[in-house]
């Protein structure tokens, strides 16, 4: 129980309200720490889809985290209107609207950003932020390539920003619990783990390239990626299925369990190797222009002989384990196997089917955590504004660097499945062993002025 106590006090550290007392800067620090009660100001860049979810969030926590959510930014203008709506009647307050991040980033009074753009944007508008030193919020994965990752980590330590990958399984309280069961040998020493993501998507078509809508500035849109014509089936939401600004559902949903799985195999490292497999099944190619696979299957393997297995499924299929699992993780042990669905698990022994261990049957933010129990992982925005608060990045629940550890699970993924081969990869490194090829597709051929510097 010692123990127990002890990981679930290292655990909520960022909400726990007791890093303050601690709270310290090198003399290299970018920029003054935020008092306690200080009011933070955010600024919440790409506002449709998972923008919105960014938008309740902060507007939720005005009162109990002090934040006040004064700037929206999007690339289409149209959605200005209706979303500064919400913002004005949870708030009270008429937001401040841009189109182009660089002039919120210029805005001495913003404190933080909260990303929601597409994938290809993720990098970039987090190293800008950093280096105009903003703390930042970003969406998963946290990267659309590997190498980019990796210079959104040395951006955060460069200019001392806090930066918290959007993986909310880091700060639900059931969760936390099953990985302290796994991480002190609940079901004996894990040898395999497995993500799951079924989810049926039908087609979304296909039209002719046309002009784009007056609202929407296009170039800047596609920003670091390469200019295309305007076609409505590669834009909003679309993107994901589109390899020069998304990764698929795999690297869509699945960063979600990426995460969880190595969080739960407690491996702070990369794999040693990756294969992956699939394709488009269940569609005509011909009448939709998705490029991603809606059907995928990826193993890694690490030094030591562990398995991590990840599965796609896009079209109309079964649930597995007891749980009806569609998207969730198992876990595979010397002594038996544990199931864990959103923020609900169970622990079987061997071959009994009936669990001997399983989460509380309501979940719910820890008592010291004193947040908001709303849908979407309130806890972890606001132990993003309690982090920034200590001034400390160990008072994250997910800072850059798992993050990144996270998100290179599905990309080097797709790298396998792109190059039709299994691949050997160097973690120290990051790139592939005697292997140019996919060495390639770690990174991107930038446009200006769009383009992740090499050196931030």
């Amino acid at each position: 129980m010692e123990k127990r106590r002890e990981f679930i006090k290292k655990s909520l550290l960022g909400t726990a309200g007791i890093a303050m007392a601690g709270m310290s800067m090198s003399a290299k620090s970018y920029g003054s720490i935020i008092g306690a009660n200080e009011r933070i100001n955010i600024a919440v860049v790409g506002i449709r889809g998972q923008g919105s979810n960014h938008i309740n969030q902060w507007c939720a926590l005005k009162d109990n985290r002090n934040v006040r959510l004064k700037t929206l930014c999007d690339a289409d203008e149209q959605y200005f209107e209706p979303k500064s709506k919400i913002v004005i009647e949870k708030t009270g307050i008429t937001p401040v609207t841009e189109w182009d991040m660089r002039k919120v980033l210029e805005d001495k009074e913003i404190d933080a950003v909260s990303l929601a753009i597409p994938n290809h944007w993720h990098a970039l508008g987090t190293i800008w932020a950093c280096q105009a030193g903003k703390h930042v919020f970003v969406e998963k994965p946290a990267s659309h390539n590997v190498w980019e990752g990796r210079k959104m980590v040395e951006a955060a330590r460069k200019y001392d920003r806090r930066v918290q990958v959007g993986f909310q399984n880091r700060s639900i309280v059931n969760v936390m619990e099953a990985m302290e069961f796994l991480h002190s040998g609940g079901i004996g020493d894990i040898y395999m783990a497995r993500g799951t993501c079924y989810k049926p998507r039908d087609s979304f078509g296909k039209v002719p390239d046309s002009a784009p809508p007056a609202s929407l500035h296009y170039d800047y849109w596609r920003g670091p990626a390469q200019m295309i014509p305007y076609n409505e089936k590669k834009v909003h939401y679309n993107w994901h299925w589109h390899w020069a600004t998304g990764n698929g559902d795999t690297g869509n949903q699945g960063p979600h369990q990426f995460d969880v799985a190595r969080w739960g195999m407690n491996k702070n490292e990369h794999p040693i190797s990756v294969y992956s497999a699939g394709g488009i099944y269940g569609i005509d190619p011909n009448e939709c222009s998705q490029e991603t696979p809606n059907t995928q299957t990826s193993t890694f393997k690490y030094a030591d002989g562990t398995m991590l297995e990840f599965e796609t499924r896009g079209r109309y299929t079964n649930g597995e384990s007891s749980l009806g699992i569609h998207i969730g993780n198992v876990f595979y042990g010397t002594d038996g196997y544990l199931e864990l669905d959103g923020g609900t698990w169970k622990a079987f022994r061997q071959k009994e089917t009936e669990p001997f261990a399983q989460s509380k049957k309501a979940t719910a933010p820890a008592q010291s955590t004193q947040v908001l129990a709303a849908p979407g992982g309130a806890e972890h925005y606001a132990n993003f504004l309690d982090a920034i608060r200590a001034g400390n990045d160990q008072a994250l629940h997910c800072d850059i660097e798992e993050g990144h550890r996270s998100s290179v699970l599905p990309l080097i993924a797709n790298v396998s499945y792109l190059t039709k081969r299994e691949l050997r990869f160097d973690g120290n490194t990051e790139k592939f062993i005697k292997d140019k090829e996919a060495d390639k597709l770690l990174t991107r051929d930038y446009r200006d002025p769009y383009t992740v510097p090499s050196k931030v």
